[in-house]
């Protein structure tokens, strides 16, 4: 199941790889559409991003932060990115808050020992640079591993079976053009080169790339695992 919080914050990369394995993807859209409350069908979760903040009062942040909770219950392998990490950190018992500082564009993050061995695992620095749109953060109860950080924030992070990115490992260079049309304003704002953001070395993009693929296998061998755990309790 994916949950889709605004058009524009998409799969976009992860959508080749999931069509490449033949996953039956159910999309959703949480503003539109009702959020399921029966997860018996489905052996892994997605959140993505969206403008939205969990502390603002919309009903169907609620209803995802519920979803959230059942899947950790169930034990289904469920994967936030940026707002879809701060509904799991929320619903997970921490507490989500604005950040003293936007990062949007390109910025260096850290994978940490505990992260190199989980979802980060096989990528070969644990420097890397990557690309952000959050002002968002949290504090995390006290369960969290922590997977990845920066100066600013932490960047990532496990609470059992979910695990909360707030980086964007989705993004391709077509996705980061609609972004800063549709979030033009705060783009303008907080006066950001468009250049800078637009136009990054080939090598972080390829980079990017690279770190998102072996995301999504990390995140299919959890998928893998629920399902055989599934089938062999059900056999």
């Amino acid at each position: 199941m994916v949950i889709q919080n605004i058009e524009c914050e998409r799969l976009g990369s992860l959508a080749n790889l999931f069509e490449l394995d033949e996953f039956n993807l159910t999309i959703l859209n949480s503003q539109s559409n009702l959020i399921p409350t029966d997860l018996i069908s489905y052996s892994g979760i997605i959140i993505l991003g969206g403008p939205m903040s969990v502390y603002d009062n919309y009903v169907f942040l609620k209803n995802e932060q519920k979803l959230i909770k059942k899947a950790v219950d169930m034990k289904i392998p469920t994967l936030g990115i940026c707002l879809g990490s701060q509904l799991i950190a929320e619903a997970m018992g921490g507490k989500v808050y604005p950040g003293n500082l936007k990062e949007i564009g390109w910025h260096d993050i850290e994978i940490t020992e505990n992260g190199s061995r989980d979802i980060f695992n096989g990528i070969a620095t644990l420097k890397n640079t990557v690309f952000q749109w959050h002002g968002d953060t949290f504090e995390l109860p006290k369960s969290a591993i922590i997977l990845a950080k920066s100066d600013a924030y932490v960047q990532a992070f496990r609470i059992k079976t979910a695990i909360g990115i707030q980086f964007h490992i989705e993004v391709d260079e077509s996705m980061i053009e609609e972004w800063l049309k549709v979030y033009s304003k705060e783009v303008s704002d907080l006066n950001l080169d468009k250049s800078e953001i637009l136009s990054p070395q080939k090598m972080q993009v390829l980079n990017l790339l690279i770190i998102c693929k072996l995301i999504y296998n990390n995140f299919k061998k959890m998928i893998n695992h629920y399902d055989h755990k599934y089938n062999y309790q059900e056999c």
